[in-house]
């Protein structure tokens, strides 16, 4: 029997404001072999992220089928530290959907998906907020320059810009830390092949990378409002990302750019005293929130024009091959970059 009146009924939501939210979904089963490092590794994560971040930023983990005494931990270091968001899944449901799950109620401007393995370095929002502000097309970007991709869902950046002279291969300004993620990814080395040239759009004043991974990444949220929240079938890989995080920007003729400089490190699964030595260096930052100017609106016909129809002339080698002759880089490169 219910006796008297729910105090919640009628009653206006008011939420705290946030201009910026940082999902990371989590999976660490067990604390042995491959995953012996990984809550050592989450902690430093999600350490550096509070002391990199501006006041008006949220964060929400989503363990994604971890084990009951990680969970047990995880509500302690959230309760603790002031963690916004915790969403628990006793089952394993995978990177894609543990992400879905946090971003389809975000209603920050500005949302950071992010690995857990991600080391954020001082600078790196400082660093991601000029480049939103000297490129209102920018949807997508990097704290983590990667090599090579200028030509991962990059299209619509090459045409607007294949007669402008602010984009072009250049010089790479942080080779180490392209070989450090290299590295962290299992490579032995980065041949110099990879790493001398890389394309960039912009001034001599701000430049970023054309192109950016999907291990850390910072995006407008409005361009999720046309995306179809479907349950995905793969835990990792299977082209979940490509689909439900790289395509969006395109769909709103955004950018997907990265710094020049690594302001942020990959850590993998085992940590070494490099690491922990860069970790030692994080002092809190203080840094504004992000911030745009301008709103990007939904773009079906520029999206089929841009990243269908000229995609596939661009994907011809020896199309290819002429755009990036007049794009600055060397000849004896091209075949390594095609």
């Amino acid at each position: 029997m219910r006796k008297g009146k729910n105090i919640s009924k009628e009653q206006p939501i008011s939420l705290k404001r946030y201009t910026h939210r940082v999902i990371i979904p989590l999976y660490i089963p067990n604390e042995t072999e491959y995953y012996r490092d990984a809550w050592q590794i989450f902690t430093m994560c999600i350490t550096s992220l509070l002391n990199t971040i501006a006041p008006q930023t949220a964060i929400s983990i989503v363990s994604n089928g971890s084990s009951k005494e990680i969970n047990s931990r995880l509500l302690d270091f959230c309760l603790d530290n002031n963690i916004d968001q915790l969403i628990i899944e006793e089952q394993k449901i995978g990177k894609i959907n543990s992400i879905l799950r946090a971003l389809k109620f975000t209603r920050e401007p500005f949302v950071t998906i992010t690995d857990a393995d991600i080391l954020f370095l001082n600078g790196w929002l400082k660093e991601t907020s000029i480049i939103f502000q000297a490129f209102p097309k920018a949807a997508a970007v990097s704290p983590l320059p990667v090599f090579r991709t200028q030509n991962h869902y990059t299209s619509n950046i090459i045409f607007d810009n294949l007669f402008s002279k602010k984009l072009k291969f250049t010089k790479v300004k942080d080779p180490e830390g392209l070989t450090k993620f290299a590295k962290s990814i299992g490579w032995s080395r980065l041949d110099e092949k990879w790493k001398d040239f890389i394309m960039t759009i912009g001034s001599d004043k701000t430049r970023a990378v054309v192109g950016c991974n999907h291990a850390v990444v910072t995006y407008r949220t409005e361009i999720f409002k046309k995306q179809t929240f479907k349950f995905a079938e793969y835990a990792l890989g299977g082209e979940t990302e490509g689909y439900y995080l790289d395509r969006m920007p395109q769909l709103y003729d955004g950018y997907r750019l990265a710094t020049e400089t690594a302001f942020a490190s990959h850590m993998g699964n085992n940590l070494d005293e490099s690491i922990i030595a860069e970790f030692k260096t994080i002092a809190a930052d203080k840094i504004d929130g992000l911030k745009a100017d301008n709103v990007l609106k939904y773009r079906p016909l520029s999206h089929v024009l841009k990243n269908i129809l000229f995609k596939k002339i661009l994907n011809k080698k020896s199309i290819k091959r002429l755009v990036y002759l007049n794009k600055g880089l060397p000849s004896s490169k091209i075949e390594n970059f095609i």
